[in-house]
């Protein structure tokens, strides 16, 4: 893979290079301490990852990652924990905070590698394919791949699905915190019955049982206001009747 390492702190970008180097299968192609040049730098050359800080001057990442078209994965590397919910709803592959350990910078190559073998490396008629058995009407339950193991999730414990493209992060009563997997919404609702499950908008989908209230542009799913689009505005009012 290709990659662009974007910091403005000439230490962090050195301490990021060894740990490339220990890893393998990356080749730096660029080493930024401006931001504004990384975009010119990044408009020229095509790069696969991009490890890139999140306060620099002129430009922070956050807006780096806002001001291209065709973002290629990213990993933001910062010393503010504060900005990880907003390294996630931009599609970050992951978000890690200084000072880096090796262990969890070679975590998150190996998520970076694996979501790019995904998405370039077609299956060879040769090549074996391990299929987890997907959910039929019997089931309660569905497996979603997170990280390096298949997760068991009872569909009567998910409360809402929220899509981030190409990843979704899956809400269940049973955990605070939501299930991450690279996935798409209609992989996902291939699964789930369509009976129970409602999708409100392009980037959720909410779970019937769930729903506490409906307001005239969102739903309320334990306590948390989920906008209704307005693709699919007439999709509840006929679901629901209101």
């Amino acid at each position: 893979m290709k990659c662009v390492i974007i910091d403005d702190e000439p230490l962090a970008i050195d301490i990021i290079e060894s740990y490339i180097k220990q890893i393998g299968g990356l080749e730096i192609v660029v080493k930024c301490t401006n931001p504004l040049e990384a975009i010119t730098l990044l408009n020229k050359n095509k790069v696969d990852l991009i490890f890139l800080d999140i306060e620099m001057p002129n430009l922070t990442g956050i807006d780096l990652v806002k001001a291209l078209d065709n973002m290629p994965q990213f990993i933001f590397t910062t010393a503010y924990p504060q900005y990880a919910l907003d390294g996630f709803n931009l599609n970050a592959t992951d978000y890690l905070v200084k000072p880096i350990p090796f262990h969890r910078f070679l975590k998150a190559v190996t998520r970076a590698k694996e979501k790019y073998e995904l998405e370039n490396k077609s299956v060879s008629k040769t090549d074996t394919i391990i299929e987890v058995p997907q959910a039929n009407t019997q089931d309660n339950f569905i497996f979603v791949k997170s990280e390096y193991e298949n997760i068991k999730i009872n569909i009567d414990t998910i409360k809402y699905i929220q899509g981030l493209k190409d990843y979704i992060k899956i809400y269940t009563s049973e955990s605070d915190k939501a299930i991450l997997t690279l996935s798409s919404f209609k992989d996902i609702l291939d699964k789930l019955p369509a009976a129970r499950f409602i999708r409100v908008h392009r980037s959720y989908v909410v779970n019937i049982d769930f729903i506490k209230a409906l307001q005239k542009t969102k739903v309320i799913v334990d306590g948390i206001q989920i906008p209704i689009g307005d693709t699919y505005k007439d999709d509840v009012v006929k679901r629901f009747g209101v």
